[in-house]
């Protein structure tokens, strides 16, 4: 980070010295600086080098989640599932969502859309992949007392109602998180961000 009078600015400003001879580096970025929201270790790379090295090592669950009324979580869900290398992250419902929440990780997660949950049912089939629903539903099994399959998608509904009536008929099974406080439930950002980690504790 660089020191910009009394605060720190985040990233790099521009490279300094005879410029690498690396085709991973993005020119633009090399003269300007990189500030973008990215590890040190992709400082200067374009966003297509920083994908394709993502791509080598990228883990084997999904996350899914329901927007049926343009969910405000789902832009968190993605910057989650970008922290923690998932395969790709599946909107169920509307196509349009938040994207400020991702700041700006979306360009380097893979995002796909399926219209209905039987049609992403199909798509999980056709790749043999269970569908683990994640909600606080009675006859739930409690996630930490679950042995997550290393390739699966991880299902999460809509913030407040949470899984669909659909959703909950489809999944092969449903894990709850455990709560001691007074509220039903936690934000549905929080709750992928919990299940994603407790995949990780068990397979990275």
């Amino acid at each position: 980070m660089d020191e910009v009078g009394d605060q720190l600015e985040a990233g790099v400003g521009p490279y300094e010295g005879t410029w690498p001879d690396d085709a991973r580096l993005d020119p633009q970025l090399l003269a300007d600086g990189d500030r973008r929201n990215v590890i040190d270790r992709y400082r200067y790379w374009s966003v297509e080098a920083i994908v394709e090295d993502l791509d080598q090592r990228r883990h084997g669950f999904h996350v899914a989640v329901e927007n049926w009324e343009h969910d405000r979580n789902i832009g968190t869900v993605v910057r989650t599932a970008n922290a923690f290398l998932a395969a790709e992250v599946h909107i169920v419902g509307k196509r349009k969502w938040n994207r400020r929440g991702a700041m700006m990780t979306d360009v380097y997660q893979h995002i796909a859309h399926h219209r209905t949950i039987d049609d992403l049912l199909a798509w999980a089939a056709a790749e043999a992949l269970p569908v683990i629903g994640i909600d606080n539903l009675p006859g739930s099994t409690p996630i930490e007392h679950t042995g997550l399959p290393q390739r699966c998608v991880l299902l999460f509904g809509q913030e407040g109602p949470g899984l669909s009536p659909a959703a909950r008929r489809a999944v092969e099974q449903v894990c709850s998180i455990a709560q001691y406080g007074s509220t039903r439930s936690i934000n549905a950002g929080v709750a992928a961000g919990i299940a994603m980690h407790a995949w990780i504790r068990r397979w990275a």
